[in-house]
């Protein structure tokens, strides 16, 4: 199983540490992007797990150090700087708006053999989700995951809110051990927790949508 998360805006900003080493990052076939897009500061700057460097709303909610090891070996974070992460990945604190049209051909390879056969919990916002589309056979083993909150029968979309939801429903999901085998089966694992809802994929090569829904 494979969970996609967005980076945070929000990000820890370490005074003192060993710097960026690009050759120890995951997937090294982005290392050559990553060259190209390092200033002399960042290659300086003191580096961060990425679980610990990332302290938005969402991360908070999802609180990746107190995962296991091998949980959180499934998850990758998209970054604008370094293209994808493990948590374990120590990254220097940056700040870019990603090129998705750029990243998209060199995350593509690398993401397809990170999920393998296995089912997609996707947490990404849209600006992300760009970056990478999961296509066919994995498409078909992907969720996104969409919130909403219902008051008095209407419902309206959050955003805020929506990102501490998403990463209480990975930190659920990983923390149960479980691996679902597919995207009805995640689905049953999440409603054991939140009220959700599972539509299908409105064309080919698009993702099931997972709407958590909030009151």
């Amino acid at each position: 199983m494979l969970f996609l998360l967005p980076p945070s805006e929000g990000k820890a900003q370490p005074a003192t540490g060993r710097p960026l080493d690009v050759a120890r990052l995951s997937f090294p076939s982005l290392t050559a992007e990553r060259e190209r897009l390092l200033t002399a500061a960042l290659r300086a700057a003191p580096a961060l797990p990425a679980r610990e460097l990332y302290t938005g709303v969402l991360y908070a909610a999802l609180d990746l150090p107190s995962l296991p090891a091998a949980a959180q070996r499934r998850f990758v974070i998209i970054s604008a700087q370094y293209g994808a992460v493990r948590p374990a990945d120590r990254i220097a604190t940056y700040k870019r708006e990603i090129d998705a049209k750029r990243w998209r051909p060199l995350l593509e390879p690398e993401l397809a053999k990170a999920a393998g056969r296995g089912v997609i919990l996707d947490c990404r916002s849209a600006t992300y989700v760009a970056a990478w589309r999961p296509a066919g056979a994995q498409a078909e083993r992907t969720a996104h995951v969409s919130v909403v909150r219902e008051v008095a029968g209407k419902r309206t979309v959050v955003s805020h809110d929506a990102k501490k939801t998403r990463g209480e429903v990975a930190r659920f999901v990983a923390e149960t051990g479980e691996l679902p085998k597919s995207v009805d089966a995640l689905t049953a694992l999440i409603r054991r927790r939140f009220p959700c809802e599972l539509d299908p994929p409105e064309r080919a090569d698009t993702p099931w949508r997972l709407t958590i829904v909030t009151t």
